[in-house]
């Protein structure tokens, strides 16, 4: 298959709605970037829908949860700064990535687009590590509560899903169907009590589970 080609499967069906907040970075960089990979921008009337991805962009995460409608489904932010705190409320209020603008790359953001789309949360294990890292806890002046234990397949999913993979991947690195890795992935949000993917891989970080 062409390059031509694979670009057009990837952004097949996928629609984008940016919204900016009034203080921090112009949309337009990030804007001309959807435009060049053949992404379908969504009217603001589309933010809601269910199958349209929300990009807010904005100097601070604050600023993009703020900026961003209040029902969309699908949200990632792009931000210039990005705090530990700033992070962990992003993750808490369901956003599917959290991007900085001075090093996104156009392939950077299909792929996280792209993710989002398919409900795939797209937060760097290495970003998680730095930011929310194992010291967290002793740096609040307390030791973290006790982390939940975890059976060994779901520590392996966990593992997969915080190195970005998607369901179908983890199925085929560990040998067993995309329903099993589903079920593995529903347990694992019902034993951590987190509400989506992004959510447990901060979760498992947090409490040193990968």
């Amino acid at each position: 298959m062409s390059a031509a080609a694979r670009l057009v499967t990837r952004t097949a069906g996928l629609r984008v709605h940016v919204v900016a907040a009034r203080r921090g970075p112009a949309p337009a960089r990030l804007t001309a970037m959807l435009h060049q990979a053949g992404v379908a921008l969504a009217p603001p009337a589309e933010a809601s829908a269910r199958d349209t991805v929300v990009v807010a962009v904005a100097a601070t995460v604050e600023d993009a949860l703020a900026a961003a409608p209040p029902t969309a489904h699908r949200l990632l932010t792009v931000c210039d700064t990005v705090s530990p705190a700033a992070l962990r409320r992003a993750i808490g209020a369901g956003a599917l990535a959290v991007l900085r603008s001075a090093d996104l790359t156009p392939d950077q953001l299909l792929a996280a687009v792209h993710d989002a789309h398919h409900g795939i949360g797209r937060i760097p294990y290495t970003a998680l590590v730095q930011l929310l890292g194992g010291a967290d806890g002793q740096r609040r002046g307390g030791a973290p509560p006790a982390p939940p234990a975890l059976t060994a397949r779901q520590t392996a999913v966990l593992g997969l899903m915080a190195e970005g993979h998607g369901n179908a991947v983890i199925a085929r690195k560990l040998s067993c169907s995309e329903h099993t890795v589903k079920n593995v992935i529903y347990e694992l949000m019902a034993r951590l009590q987190v509400r989506n993917r992004a959510h447990a891989v901060a979760h498992a970080v947090r409490h040193g589970l990968v």
